[in-house]
């Protein structure tokens, strides 16, 4: 099996599963526990979150939750105000905020151009005084474009608002700016494991609770805590911070061989600036569903993995302009640390040579 859906998510690390191993086979003690064990254990939960912390930039603290979901449910829910996204972001931050709009809380949700872009002019319009949150994701999940951060956090603190980012596809590989007040990562898409992620909160930034319970973990998110799950994003961050450099050139490497392969196939979204390891493309009246079940050896995607069962073309897709066709006949790859030279451009050239087949056939 070819594995090409990194933005879905990443293979796990073998360092960051050996990290954990010890938490899973020999050692219970829950870290809220006053005891020895719950001593250690409390102490391998703060390794693991000092880990986690020298990938964000200012001061503030990191608090774990148990994915990017949670964490940007908390963001959203916790503050107050208007509220300003855009059209292109996760779900959970969409539904999120359409549930709030349901209950009165005023949103805004901004277009993007064609090329996947917020236009700052149209976002500085909407970003008046009174807006309680801007959210913006710094790297698009589905077309990986890299949206302006840094201006969208200066208008919000001009508006006397609070900025939040979603990181999940960048955190680790694009630098997070400086004027974030709240950022959410998720362990799994940087080689560590499923269940867990974190919500970095600037300090001086206070937040409602989004569980309500012991109020265990930092800035009072209630829930015990698993010293295995944060042991291994612990260990999977810190070996992001020691292989960015080396991530990094590997990426721009299969990047350039893909697009050299993809002659004829329209990229979606801007190349820059993107994320190189992901690469949304379409050709015009490709059988999707057809192609992924003559390349059932190849793991790519159709669009994001949390709308997958929904029935529902991509609104990142539509989003930037595209027909339902258009959307409807595009396919993501995405790849990274642990995908060969070889194994992606063998994939890419059976994916080219199987859609063009279908013309034939057509």
């Amino acid at each position: 099996m070819t594995y090409l859906d990194y933005q879905a998510t990443t293979p796990l690390a073998p360092e960051a599963l050996d990290a954990m191993l010890p938490w899973l086979r020999d050692q219970h003690a829950n870290p809220h526990s006053p005891h020895a064990p719950g001593r250690k254990a409390k102490a391998a939960v703060e390794v693991a979150r000092a880990a986690v912390a020298t990938l964000f930039g200012g001061d503030g603290q990191v608090a774990f939750t148990s994915g990017a979901t949670e964490a940007l449910n908390w963001a959203i829910q916790g503050t107050t105000g208007p509220i300003v996204t855009l059209a292109t972001e996760h779900a959970a931050v969409l539904d999120t905020v359409a549930a709030l709009a349901a209950q009165g809380r005023k949103v805004t949700v901004l277009p993007v151009g064609s090329n996947g872009l917020v236009d700052l002019s149209v976002a500085r319009g909407a970003i008046a005084p009174g807006t309680g949150l801007v959210a913006a994701m710094l790297v698009n999940n589905e077309i990986g474009v890299i949206q302006p951060i840094a201006a969208l956090a200066d208008l919000a603190h001009a508006a006397g608002a609070l900025f939040l980012c979603d990181a999940v596809q960048g955190y680790g590989r694009v630098t997070i700016p400086q004027g974030c007040d709240l950022v959410a990562v998720s362990a799994h898409k940087i080689h560590g494991p499923k269940g867990i992620g974190a919500l970095w909160v600037r300090n001086g930034v206070r937040l409602a609770p989004l569980l309500h319970g012991g109020g265990q973990e930092a800035l009072g998110r209630s829930g015990t805590l698993s010293p295995a799950l944060c042991a291994g994003f612990g260990v999977a961050a810190g070996m992001m911070t020691e292989r960015r450099e080396t991530d990094h050139a590997h990426v721009a490497t299969l990047f350039q061989k893909s697009v050299d392969r993809l002659a004829g196939w329209t990229i979606n979204g801007a190349l820059d600036p993107r994320y190189q390891g992901n690469l949304n493309i379409r050709r015009d009246g490709l059988d999707v569903a057809r192609l992924m079940s003559d390349l059932r050896d190849v793991a790519f995607s159709a669009g994001s993995a949390c709308a997958s069962g929904s029935g529902r073309s991509s609104h990142v897709l539509r989003g930037i302009g595209l027909s339902e066709g258009q959307a409807r006949s595009s396919v993501r790859i995405g790849f990274g640390r642990y995908t060969g030279e070889q194994e992606l451009t063998e994939a890419l050239d059976r994916i080219v040579a199987t859609a063009a087949a279908q013309r034939v056939a057509a």
